[in-house]
């Protein structure tokens, strides 16, 4: 199947107002509805949450379109890349066979998962915090909005993952679109905040190993833990694993816990 090849500037600007698209739906739709008074019945603690103020949040939108920016000319890169025959990708689902989809899919997530952790720890060393990753840490209690507001810096190096991939690991086009899918609905909902849904899922098998609103929302909270994207494990591993996230609290001790170690 050959695809149509058109200019770097015709994907940049298609594939910008696309990831602008799909920032709004998937975020504008997630805060809707976990940030709507129907959503409070999700909440089982009887305390006073904290509302984002929309200064708070128009600057995650500010920052989620220079993102935006960064991305798409990310996406240009690759796609003209592909249509000058230099990149891995493909798109005949036989050509690796069909066991490859699923294989070449969770190997990406978990490559992914490795390159954020270390650039994201690495982000929080002091002489670089200020450049590469405050604009992100403005938010203390993140929201869906918050889920791409990089600072361009940042998102040009978690750009550079899916530039370098491509030219390294061979993926079909519904594998890094999947990926790509995968990485959004969980970065929107890693910063649904700390209370949004019930408590218990650091407590379960799935809470121990993926990483959920509530192990993320720690992060913005004390900043020296929980750097991962989609696993436990590299906290665990290396010891930036906040000691409190599995022990057996109720959903509304945790959440006090979490919340009261600092005031905005």
């Amino acid at each position: 199947m050959k695809m149509i090849e058109h200019s770097f500037g015709f994907y940049g600007i298609a594939f910008f107002g696309i990831i602008l698209l799909r920032y709004f739906l998937a975020a504008g739709g997630t805060y809707l509805f976990f940030y709507s008074p129907f959503s409070q019945a999700f909440i089982n603690c009887n305390r006073q949450h904290r509302v984002p103020s929309w200064q708070s949040i128009q600057r995650d939108i500010k920052l989620s379109v220079l993102s935006a920016g960064v991305f798409a000319l990310a996406a240009a890169i690759v796609m003209s890349g592909y249509s000058w025959g230099i990149t891995r990708l493909y798109s005949h689902s036989q050509q690796y066979g069909l066991w490859y989809l699923g294989v070449s899919y969770g190997s990406v997530l978990l490559l992914q998962d490795a390159y954020f952790y270390f650039t994201h720890r690495l982000f929080h060393h002091p002489s670089l915090f200020s450049w590469l990753h405050r604009g992100h840490h403005r938010s203390r209690y993140p929201t869906p909005w918050t889920s791409f507001a990089f600072d361009p810096l940042e998102a040009i190096v978690q750009s550079l993952f899916f530039i370098g991939i491509v030219f390294i690991v061979p993926l079909h086009f519904i594998t890094f679109i999947a990926a790509l899918t995968t990485m959004t609905v969980w970065a929107v909902l890693n910063h649904l905040g700390i209370d949004r849904l019930p408590l218990s899922f650091p407590h379960h098998w799935l809470g121990k190993w993926f990483i959920g609103p509530a192990h993320h929302s720690v992060h913005h909270l004390k900043y020296n833990v929980h750097y991962g994207l989609y696993f436990t494990f590299w906290d665990k591993l290396l010891g930036t694993q906040d000691s409190n996230y599995e022990k057996k609290l109720d959903g509304c001790q945790l959440s006090h816990q979490y919340t009261d170690l600092k005031k905005e």
